[in-house]
């Protein structure tokens, strides 16, 4: 027997309000780095484009969330919402991690979402840069406190 999924409200036609919340979801989740309870954010078969790695279904991304945790260590993420559709949303975000020899890196990119009407996201496109920095220059060390919720990513 399958098993199904439950819904992840917000769910589509997205108001400014629910596209904002989904927004910071993904945020808190992916600062977890907790692969299992990332992946149920997606469809079984939800199909992704990472840089330039493509992933197909939960157990991929499971195991793509995995890895990249591995490598990316002290991963701290801010995403915020670029603009929304119905059932799509495009985001902007920044992240900084520290390979395992120590660089230390921030990540900036894009990601275009859709959703199914169960607010399951079954496409994910992200186009990202890595710039390397100094760890004194990192800015992003954790979670979002709440007093930041909703404020805009610095352009540089």
């Amino acid at each position: 027997m399958q098993q199904t999924t439950p819904a992840r409200p917000p769910v589509p036609p997205f108001s400014e309000a629910d596209a904002v919340a989904k927004v910071q979801a993904a945020e808190d989740a992916w600062n977890t780095r907790d692969p299992d309870r990332v992946s149920l954010a997606y469809t079984p078969d939800s199909v992704w484009r990472n840089r330039d790695t493509f992933v197909t279904g939960r157990d991929e991304i499971r195991a793509f969330l995995a890895a990249k945790w591995e490598r990316e260590l002290d991963y701290a993420l801010r995403k915020e919402l670029w603009t929304f559709g119905d059932d799509r949303i495009a985001v902007r975000f920044q992240y900084e991690w520290r390979d395992p020899a120590g660089r230390h890196w921030r990540s900036y990119g894009n990601e275009l979402w859709e959703f199914d009407a169960d607010g399951l996201m079954r496409r994910r496109e992200a186009s990202i840069n890595d710039v390397p920095i100094q760890a004194h220059e990192r800015r992003i060390h954790g979670p979002r406190p709440p007093h930041e919720r909703g404020a805009a990513l610095p352009l540089e």
